[in-house]
């Protein structure tokens, strides 16, 4: 391994290779919009799209070419004459246009993809090189199939990938097949085997198959490699690409084990992934490394005693450093008093002893019964428990009408309790029932907001299963999120809508909500 830090190359890959991959279709506008965000993530060169496949596909790239400025624009083509002609067509307007050509090498494909033999493939390689060099500046070939080629013709057809005017040579993992000491041994052997190969950069690009995406592109760096090619939460065909915020963090964490860094902002990985999510709907497990809901929430009581601590005691990396507000303490049945007692305190609620030895009971027996505890649910046990009023608005009733016709548009009633237990009502139509209903609840609050992302799931199985809605909304770049539980999905999205909404009035009036002792917050 090189014992010197190198600059590691980004190609993100999401709008091509991510966007065509089931579920994942954007609009150009989308496209455009998430093309601006990898701009200011930092990477090196966004993969715009395939020109040749569509007008539609080429007037996107065409569009991003001309609007993002300080980043290569990167048209994919097959090596015809064609594909090339409107890959250079599409990146006219690039400050940085580069032409990724890519031909099938290994054996299986030669065979029942292309049909041709070793020699053809050979020579379509250096012509169409030679042809997207005489259009651009920058020229990227990928022997596609590339790890389960025979090494020596690999090494061949890249030889004269370079010798014809690409500077970029990609080695795709095209199938997930390797394994990381497979890729690591490949590329040491192309920078042992290519004439002039330092004048080169060497890329990896790994699918996720075998689930070693990753894996396999950190062994390619150790490799030699000085390019990856990613996408963000790991979109892409089948199995998905190589996570870019996940070989970003790896590098970053273990900095001296791989002994190099990339340009990318790592503050900008989440907000990132969480663009890329509302725009394609394509959401991300819990449990995803960097990204996921679950990937700085923590809900053991052993865990969150140590981590209320120390952090490092189980967090390797800092939430911030991606992008996210502070760690989460998950409240569920695994939680213990030091997890509620700092709830409590975030949310601004301070209670003697004798108050949080009450509540603490309350709150196992209610963890028994549901899979995590909400702020909302705390402020009722409390309520409950005091005889006072929550302070927010409840909801009382609703009533939607909806149906299909010309001239017939859904419309929503609501009816709301504040502190004081004041009955508020609320009528409204909308494009949908649920855009009725935040609509209804808006006119009864007086309080509107820019919903950022509206999410429904379910927490459990079964005809009476649960429903849970999120709401989110943007404030001065911080995402306040609300959530609503009910078996009635539409209930839910009202309950996560008056959770943001309270949110909001709350900080509005600047009021901190104190239970019996207002001294002190409590301590165990």
């Amino acid at each position: 391994m090189n014992t010197s830090s190198k600059r590691i190359q980004v190609l993100d890959t999401s709008l091509r290779d991510g966007e065509q991959s089931p579920g994942c279709s954007m609009s150009a506008k989308q496209k455009l919009r998430f093309a601006h965000a990898l701009r200011e993530l930092g990477v090196d060169c966004i993969e715009a799209g395939f020109a040749a496949s569509s007008e539609v596909d080429a007037n996107g790239i065409a569009a991003i070419a001309r609007e993002v400025r300080g980043v290569g624009i990167a048209s994919l083509c097959r090596c015809t004459p064609g594909d090339i002609e409107a890959a250079a067509r599409a990146l006219e307007a690039a400050e940085r246009p580069r032409i990724h050509l890519f031909l099938s090498t290994s054996p299986v494909h030669r065979e029942y993809k292309l049909g041709m033999s070793q020699q053809q493939v050979l020579d379509l390689t250096a012509s169409s090189v030679e042809q997207a060099a005489r259009l651009v500046g920058e020229v990227e070939f990928s022997a596609e199939d590339a790890l389960r080629t025979e090494p020596a013709y690999l090494a061949q057809v890249l030889q004269r990938a370079l010798a014809a005017g690409a500077r970029i040579l990609n080695v795709p993992d095209t199938v997930g097949y390797t394994t990381p000491g497979e890729i690591r041994a490949l590329f040491e052997y192309l920078r042992r085997t290519i004439s002039n190969a330092e004048q080169a950069t060497l890329s990896a690009h790994c699918h996720n198959d075998l689930g070693m995406a990753v894996a396999n592109t950190l062994a390619a760096i150790e490799g030699g490699a000085t390019q990856v090619e990613c996408t963000v939460n790991g979109i892409g065909e089948r199995a998905g690409n190589c996570a870019l915020e996940e070989l970003v963090m790896a590098v970053k964490v273990r900095s001296e084990v791989y002994r190099c860094d990339t340009g990318v902002d790592s503050r900008r990985l989440v907000p990132t992934s969480r663009l890329l999510t509302r725009l394609t709907g394509m959401q991300v497990q819990r449990n995803k490394a960097i990204v996921g809901a679950n990937a700085f929430a923590h809900e053991s009581g052993i865990h969150q005693h140590g981590m209320l601590r120390h952090r490092d005691t189980y967090e390797i990396i800092r939430p911030e450093d991606v992008g996210v507000d502070r760690s989460q303490m998950v409240l569920g049945r695994h939680s213990g008093r030091a997890a509620l007692i700092e709830r409590l305190a975030f949310l601004g609620y301070a209670l003697d002893d004798a108050a949080l030895d009450a509540l603490f009971a309350q709150f196992k027996t209610l963890a028994e019964k549901k899979k995590e505890v909400f702020d909302a649910d705390l402020e009722a046990l409390l309520a409950s428990d005091d005889g006072q009023s929550v302070d927010g608005w409840r909801l009382k009733a609703f009533h939607i009408s909806t149906g299909a016709g010309e001239g017939t548009r859904p419309a929503a009633a609501v009816e709301i309790r504040d502190t004081s237990g004041t009955a508020l009502r609320g009528r409204a139509s909308g494009d949908g029932p649920v855009h009725a209903l935040f609509e209804a609840l808006a006119a009864a609050t007086g309080i509107t907001f820019m919903i950022e992302s509206y999410q429904v799931g379910s927490v459990s199985t079964g005809e009476d299963a649960l429903g849970q809605a999120s709401v989110i909304t943007l404030i001065d770049d911080e995402e306040i999120n609300g959530v609503g539980t009910s078996t009635d999905i539409l209930e839910a999205s009202a309950l996560a809508w008056l959770d943001v909404a309270n949110r909001l009035a709350r900080r509005a009036r600047g009021r901190i909500t104190q239970v019996a002792d207002r001294s002190r917050v409590a301590t165990a």
